[in-house]
C-alpha cells in the first residue's frame, strides 16, 4: 500500500465560510460558467462525451480543490476545513444532457437557469459540470455545436478568479502537444470531530496573541471593521428607491445575454473625455434598466443605484485592484450621452475612489473576524429578511466583472466561441449583471429571480436597444449596419412587456 503522509488542513478564509453560512433555502452562492463550442475544429469535427470525461479527468490535479470537500466544526466553533473527498466520482460531477426539439436559446436559458438555481451538494466537492447538446435552432452557430456549463460554489472558486478553470480546460491550440499522464491520488482521511474541536479552542486561545503582532490590525481595527460592514446593510437608512429587484427572492432564476464587438464599447467610450470601458458598461446596464422599469410604470424619479467594481490604484504594488462600491446609474437622466457623462464623473469622483480604498482596506481588516461573528451575522442577516424594514439591501442591482481571455481557446480542438457567466443572486437584490469578454467580444448577461422577471427576454432586449443608442451616438454612419446577435433569435424591437406591477412582495 502506498504511503499516504499526513493531511496538511487548509482552512477556508472569512469570505469563503461566509458564503457557506449564507447559504439558504431559496438562495445559494453558486457561479455557474457558460462555454459554447464549435466542434468542427476538433479532430475528425466530432468531441464525445468520453473524450470530455477523461480530459477533465487527466487535468484535476491542476486545481486540487476540485476534489476537495467541506468539512464543518462541529457546532460552527470555527471556519470549516478542506478534506479530499475519499468516495470521489467524475460520473457523478461531470453530465451529459440534451435540449428538447426545437432546441433554441430560450429553452436553453431556462435550462441554464435551472441547473443554476440548484443548489450542491455540500456532502461533495463544490462543483459540477454539465455536456449539454440540441443547439442546432440556435442562430449563427455551426451545426453540431455544443455547450459546457460549469457551476461552482462561490467558496471553493472566486469569482476574480474563474479564469482558473477557463485555463484547466482548454489550450490555445486545437491541436495541443500531448500532456503528461497525470500524477496518481491517494486521496487522505478526514481528521475527527476530536482533532477539529481541538484545533477551534487553540484558535479561540491564540487568537488576542496573534492580533497583538500587528497593532494595524488590532481588536480596534477588527471591531471597525465589522461595525462598518453591518452598517452598511444593518438600519441603514433607505437612500435610494426601491424597486421589484429588491424584495425576497424565490428559489427560481431566469438568465439571458447579449454579445457585443469590445471595438463599439471603445468607440462609445470616446463619446466623454476619460470615459473607460467600465463606465460605457454601466452606462448600457443603466439604460436597460431605466426603459424597463418604464415599460412596466416602475421607473423611480430618483436615481438607482449599482454596486459594481470600481479601478483603486495600488500605487508601486503593480496594475490596479478593484473594490465594491455602491455608485449611481443616473437613470434618472433621460438623454444617453449625459448619463455616461454623469457616470464617468461619478466613478472618477474622489469620494469613490476613497470609498473604494476604505473598502479594500476593511476587507483585509476583516480577515481577522472570528467564524462564529460571520456565521451569526449571516443568520440574523438571513432571519431580518423576513421582517419589514430591519435592512435594506446595499443596493439595487450589482455589476459584476469577469475578464477572459483575449485569443480564441479550444477544448479538445472544439473552438470556444461564446463565454457568459450566471451569478448568485439573493434577498434585497434579485437581479446581477455580469460582464464577461473574450477574443475582442464583450457579452452582458443578467441573472434574476423568476418572480421578479418573468420576461427575461424583454429585458435582454432592453439591453440591446441601449447599447444601440450609444452606438448610433458614437458612429451613426454605421449604426445602421446590424449588430453583432447573441446565439439567440432576437427580436426587431422590444416586444411590449405586461404594464402592471409585480406581485406584492414582503420588502427586505
Amino acid at each position: 500500500m502506498p504511503y499516504a503522509p499526513k493531511p496538511i488542513l487548509r482552512q477556508l478564509g472569512e469570505a469563503d465560510a461566509a458564503f457557506i453560512y449564507s447559504d439558504s433555502e431559496h438562495a445559494n452562492s453558486n457561479v455557474s460558467l457558460l462555454h459554447i463550442y464549435d466542434q468542427s475544429t476538433a479532430p475528425n469535427g466530432v468531441v464525445r462525451f468520453k473524450q470530455i470525461l477523461a480530459h477533465v479527468e487527466s487535468r484535476l490535479h491542476l486545481l486540487p480543490l476540485l476534489r476537495q470537500k467541506v468539512l464543518r466544526v462541529p457546532l460552527d466553533l470555527d471556519y470549516p476545513y478542506w478534506v479530499e473527498d475519499e468516495h470521489f466520482d467524475i460520473e457523478y460531477h461531470v453530465r451529459h444532457i440534451a435540449l428538447p426539439k426545437p432546441g433554441d436559446w430560450r429553452q436553453f436559458c431556462i435550462q441554464a437557469s435551472r441547473i443554476h438555481a440548484r443548489p450542491l451538494d455540500l456532502q461533495r466537492p463544490l462543483w459540477e459540470m454539465y455536456v449539454i447538446e440540441g443547439l442546432d435552432s440556435f442562430l449563427d452557430l455551426p451545426s453540431g455545436s455544443f455547450a459546457v456549463l460549469l457551476k461552482v460554489h462561490h467558496a471553493a472558486v472566486d469569482v476574480a478568479h474563474e479564469s482558473q478553470l477557463t485555463t484547466l480546460l482548454h489550450d490555445l491550440s486545437p491541436n495541443p502537444p500531448p500532456a503528461p499522464p497525470a500524477p496518481p491520488w491517494f486521496p487522505q482521511s478526514p481528521p475527527s470531530p476530536l482533532v477539529l474541536m481541538w484545533r477551534a479552542g487553540f484558535h479561540a486561545a491564540s487568537f488576542p496573541l496573534r492580533l497583538a503582532g500587528s497593532a494595524s490590525k488590532g481588536l480596534g481595527l477588527m471591531a471597525l471593521s465589522i461595525k462598518t460592514v453591518a452598517g452598511e446593510f444593518w438600519h441603514r437608512p433607505s437612500d435610494f428607491p426601491a424597486t421589484r429587484f429588491n424584495t425576497v427572492v424565490s428559489p427560481h432564476r431566469v438568465f439571458d445575454t447579449r454579445r457585443f464587438p469590445l471595438e463599439d464599447f471603445k468607440r462609445i467610450s470616446r463619446l466623454v473625455k476619460g470615459a473607460s470601458i467600465n463606465d460605457v458598461v454601466l452606462a448600457v446596464c443603466a439604460g436597460g434598466l431605466r426603459r424597463y422599469l418604464a415599460l412596466q410604470d416602475e421607473l423611480p424619479l430618483e436615481s438607482l443605484l449599482a454596486a459594481a467594481p470600481i479601478s483603486v490604484p495600488n500605487g508601486d504594488q503593480g496594475a490596479d485592484s478593484f473594490s465594491w462600491v455602491r455608485v449611481s446609474l443616473h437613470t434618472n437622466e433621460v438623454d444617453a450621452l449625459r448619463r455616461l457623462k454623469a457616470l464617468r464623473a461619478t466613478t472618477s469622483s474622489s469620494n469613490v475612489q476613497a470609498k473604494a480604498s476604505r473598502a479594500r482596506g476593511l476587507s483585509d481588516a476583516a480577515s481577522h473576524a472570528p467564524a462564529l461573528a460571520i456565521a451569526a451575522t449571516s443568520k440574523m442577516m438571513r432571519a431580518a429578511s423576513a421582517r419589514l424594514g430591519d435592512w435594506t439591501p446595499l443596493a439595487n442591482c450589482s455589476i459584476t466583472h469577469l475578464p477572459g481571455p483575449a485569443v480564441p481557446l479550444y477544448l479538445l480542438g472544439a473552438r470556444l466561441t461564446y463565454l457568459s457567466a450566471i451569478m448568485p443572486v439573493a434577498d434585497g437584490m434579485g437581479l446581477v449583471f455580469s460582464v464577461t469578454s473574450y477574443n475582442e467580444m464583450l457579452v452582458i448577461s443578467f441573472t434574476a429571480c423568476y418572480e421578479q422577471l418573468p420576461d427575461p427576454e424583454v429585458f435582454a432586449q432592453c439591453l440591446r436597444v441601449s447599447f444601440q443608442e450609444y452606438l448610433e451616438l458614437a458612429s451613426p454612419r454605421d449604426a445602421a449596419a446590424p449588430p453583432v446577435p447573441t446565439p439567440a433569435a432576437e427580436p426587431a424591437k422590444p416586444a411590449p412587456a405586461p404594464r402592471k406591477k409585480s406581485p406584492a412582495k414582503k420588502t427586505v
